[in-house]
C-alpha cells in the first residue's frame, strides 16, 4: 500500500509557500486583516481548524497500515486486540481466530467490509468539505455586513450635506470628510471576501490531498482482500477436487 508521508510532504510543502508569500506581502494583508478584524479572525480560526482536520485525516491512515502490516505478520490475536477504526468492520469481520493471509470472505461480506470502510473514510471528508464551504460563507457574510455599513453611511453624508451653503468648497469638504466611514466599510466587506476565498482555496487543496491518500489507501485495501479471498477459495476448490 502507498505511504501517506508522500500526501504529507506536499501538503506541508504546499503551506509553506503559502506562509512565504504571505510573509512577502504581509503589510497588505495586516491592513486587510485589521480592517474587519472580528469577521477575518474568525475564518482564521476556522481554517486553522480545518487544516489541523485535513492532516488528521492522513494520520489516521497510519495506524490502520500498522494493523494491516502487523494482521499479516500472522498475530492476528495481538491485531485484533488494538482494534483499528477505520478498519474496525474488517476487524470484526475476521475475528480472532484469523491468521497470515488465511481468511475466507463471501462476495456480500467482502462488499459490505469494504463499504462500511468507504463510508467511514467519507464520514471525515464531510467535515472538511463543511468547512471549506463555511470559509466562504463567512466571507461572503463579511461582504454583506460591510455593504450594509457602507449603505447606511451614505446615506448619512447625503442626507447631511446642506446644500444651500454658497460655499461649494467647504460643502465638497464635507462630503469628502463624510465619504470616509463608507470606504472603511468597503475594506471590511473586500478584505473578509479575500479571505474567506484564500482560506477555502488552501483548505481545498489539502482536501484534495487527503483524498488521494485516502482513496489510494482503500484502493490498496480493495486490492488485498480481493486477491487474498480469491486465493483461498481456490484452494479449497482443490482440496475438495481432490
Amino acid at each position: 500500500m502507498s505511504n501517506p508521508k508522500h500526501t504529507l510532504f506536499w501538503m506541508t510543502l504546499f503551506l509553506g509557500v503559502v506562509v512565504i508569500v504571505g510573509a512577502l506581502i504581509h503589510k497588505p494583508l495586516i491592513s486587510a486583516f485589521m480592517a474587519n478584524w472580528v469577521f477575518n479572525l474568525l475564518i482564521l480560526g476556522v481554517l486553522i481548524i480545518g487544516i489541523a482536520l485535513t492532516y488528521r485525516q492522513v494520520f489516521v491512515l497510519f495506524p490502520e497500515l500498522k494493523w494491516i502490516a502487523q494482521f499479516r505478520t500472522g498475530h492476528a490475536g495481538l491485531s485484533v486486540v488494538q482494534e483499528p477504526k477505520l478498519l474496525k468492520p474488517l476487524a470484526r469481520q475476521l475475528g480472532e481466530d484469523a491468521t497470515k493471509d488465511r481468511f475466507t470472505l463471501s462476495t456480500l461480506s467482502l462488499r459490505t467490509v469494504l463499504d462500511g470502510i468507504h463510508s467511514r473514510m467519507d464520514e471525515q471528508r464531510e467535515i472538511t468539505r463543511y468547512f471549506i464551504s463555511l470559509l466562504v460563507f463567512l466571507g461572503l457574510l463579511g461582504t454583506f455586513w460591510g455593504l450594509l455599513g457602507t449603505i447606511n453611511s451614505v446615506g448619512q453624508v447625503i442626507t447631511g450635506l446642506d446644500m444651500s451653503q454658497e460655499d461649494f468648497g467647504k460643502v465638497f469638504a464635507e462630503l469628502q470628510e463624510g465619504l470616509l466611514t463608507p470606504l472603511e466599510g468597503m475594506g471590511t466587506a473586500f478584505s473578509s471576501s479575500l479571505l474567506g476565498l484564500g482560506g477555502s482555496l488552501i483548505l481545498g487543496f489539502l482536501d484534495i490531498q487527503a483524498g488521494h491518500a485516502q482513496n489510494r489507501f482503500y484502493d490498496g485495501l480493495e486490492e488485498w482482500l480481493t486477491g487474498v479471498t480469491n486465493l483461498v477459495d481456490r484452494i479449497d476448490d482443490e482440496k475438495d477436487l481432490s
